[in-house]
């Protein structure tokens, strides 16, 4: 191991290996198959490339990921490493070169797709060489468990025919729960105490999720209050991603975006002047930063819940590289899971719809929890949790618990007189008493739990019930509409065998109804709403009259920071607004 850290230190300008990677190595080193699981920014690649320099051959390592291989040949070739790629972007003539300089013994990484094993003539050019160690990146795509399965990845078995003896096989991945690490173990012939996982807590990462936030407002504030960092910006689709990188860049900010449905130059195009740090903020869809190493990463804001919390750690993960402090914010609004809901019912391949819905509803149950955040996530991947991080949303929140056990009750009690055949939406009908066609059809008005909870909207129900979800005390039954059932936690509250709290929700001040400076604006709207021959509301809600009321703009600029005033009102209508309420503090002091 002396030599491997001689090698660190030579090519790669590290003093020692970080936890986990000796380990590793000295098992390659000796014949020995691997499973490495450490989380983004990790070092998974050193892994594999200390022991390629020292064993005699070249070393095949096997990725899904275009930009990733290339990013990695050419830090490998600066570190005077023999590296190349072979993979789309080649023409057949620089595929003949490479597989030229590789049969020659000039390389000791070759990169390919799993795509390239389909080809027997590649397969057959391949026994000819000396490879000792075959490495599998992004291993948990081999599994039928894994969250970007890749039947491509099926193929990698065929390699281990072609030499009279296996090579040393090492599977790196991020993102695998323990089915799914079993499944890369089996499928790859690897010891289950060959298993060297070195932990999914991130230290310097700060979790949060932000519930019924006005999110484009949200995030631009939080990009103005943060305007000297780098920062990624995830949408579930590429129309979201479109209409974000609109309102960024009319409000000055140096945005970049990518997405599938963009042209391949522009993409490359985007994504260089966001590694270039020409564009601090990128807006993108899954599609973008697989395999891209950019360490000064600030943030990660998820504009919408992910479809599986695989995913969501392996995009959140892309920040704070380097180590720093650096935070992972989700803003989760309910209509995202209708959002998901339709990607996953599209996917080409029905058989996983099922597996994908209940990985959906994990999700949900985050953004939901009121535990510690950080602990969620190590409990999925099958990590014992400890400790409350101290960093995280939920552990920093300090809003006051409430005693919600006869709420709770009402609604669980609910859910048994529907006979718990219905979903979300439609108990909390039954709930605050509505006269929805469907609830008069079934009866429902005749339970003695119709309208228990009047005076609630329908959508604070639903997110109360969201709650009960997570915290096990309501259990979903997926399908093509998912229904809802008491769990037997739940049915042990019902029987009033255990409490059930919850943190008081996040209170907007709301001014009164004679507030002065609401009324002078008020006035103000009448007057242009009859120079225009409009209704008030056209010109501006009362919601954005109180918000401006509320933030008292000192400046004409301000008020682009109010929901409810875009460009065109603000051309339209600024002036004449701000001037009110200067002229109005200036009289009342």
């Amino acid at each position: 191991m002396e030599q491997a850290r001689q090698m660190l230190q030579h090519h790669f300008g590290y003093d020692s290996f970080r936890i986990g990677q000796a380990q590793i190595i000295e098992q390659a080193l000796s014949g020995q198959s691997s499973l490495c699981v450490m989380p983004t920014g990790g070092g998974k690649s050193i892994c594999y490339q200390i022991p390629a320099l020292m064993l005699d051959g070249i070393t095949i390592v096997i990725s899904p990921l275009i930009s990733l291989m290339q990013d990695q040949v050419e830090s490998l070739r600066a570190a005077n490493i023999p590296a190349a790629y072979i993979n789309s972007t080649l023409s057949a003539q620089e595929v003949d070169e490479t597989m030229h300089l590789a049969s020659a013994g000039y390389l000791k990484l070759l990169y390919i797709a799993p795509e390239r094993l389909e080809s027997t003539a590649f397969l057959q050019a391949l026994s000819h060489f000396n490879v000792p160690l075959i490495a599998v990146d992004e291993a948990h795509c081999i599994s039928q468990w894994g969250h970007d399965f890749r039947p491509s990845y099926r193929a990698i078995q065929k390699l281990f025919t072609l030499w009279s003896q296996k090579p040393t096989v090492l599977a790196l991945t991020a993102t695998a729960t323990p089915a799914v690490c079993e499944d890369i173990r089996q499928l790859l012939d690897i010891d289950e105490c060959a298993t060297v996982i070195t932990g999914f807590a991130r230290e310097n990462l700060s979790f949060s999720v932000l519930i019924g936030e006005n999110k484009e407002r949200y995030i631009k504030n939080y990009i103005e209050k943060n305007r000297n960092e780098v920062g990624i910006i995830y949408a579930a689709t590429r129309k979201a991603v479109d209409g974000l990188y609109e309102v960024l860049s009319r409000s000055g900010v140096s945005v970049a975006k990518y997405h599938a449905g963009l042209p391949e130059d522009m993409r490359m195009s985007e994504q260089e002047r966001f590694l270039k740090d020409e564009a601090r903020i990128m807006v993108a869809t899954n599609a973008f930063g697989m395999g891209i190493d950019k360490s000064n990463v600030r943030f990660v804001i998820h504009y919408q819940m992910p479809r599986n919390m695989e995913s969501y750690y392996q995009e959140a993960g892309r920040a704070g590289r380097d180590g720093l402090p650096s935070a992972c914010i989700l803003l989760y609004a309910s209509g995202d899971v209708q959002t998901q809901r339709f990607l996953i019912e599209q996917t080409q391949d029905e058989t996983r719809i099922a597996q994908e819905l209940a990985k959906l509803q994990i999700m949900v149950d985050y953004c939901h929890t009121e535990g510690c955040l950080q602990n969620a996530i190590l409990t999925y991947f099958g990590e014992l949790a400890g400790e409350p991080c101290g960093r995280c949303g939920n552990c920093n929140d300090e809003r006051e618990v409430k005693d919600v056990t006869v709420e709770a009750q009402k609604v669980l009690a609910c859910v048994v007189r529907m006979g718990q055949k219905f979903g979300k939406t439609m108990v909390a009908q039954v709930l605050i008493g509505s006269k929805n066609q469907k609830v008069l059809e079934f009866g429902f008005t005749r339970l003695s739990t119709y309208g228990i909870l009047k005076g609630h909207s329908s959508k604070e129900v639903s997110n109360f019930i969201e709650f009960l979800i997570a915290e096990g005390l309501l259990a979903v039954k997926h399908g093509t509409f998912p229904t809802i059932y008491v769990s037997d936690e739940g049915k042990a509250v019902l029987l009033g065998e255990h409490q059930v709290t919850r943190k008081e929700a996040v209170t907007v001040r709301r001014l009164a109804e004679n507030d002065p400076i609401f009324e002078h604006l008020r006035l103000l709207r009448k007057d242009i709403a009859d120079e225009e021959s409009v209704p008030p509301f056209v010109v501006f809600s009362d919601k954005t009259l109180r918000e401006l009321c509320d933030k008292k703009p000192t400046e004409l600029e301000g008020l682009r920071n109010v929901s409810g005033i875009g460009e065109v009102k603000f051309e339209k209508y600024g002036k004449r607004f701000f001037e009110a309420l200067q002229s109005f503090t200036e009289s009342n002091g």
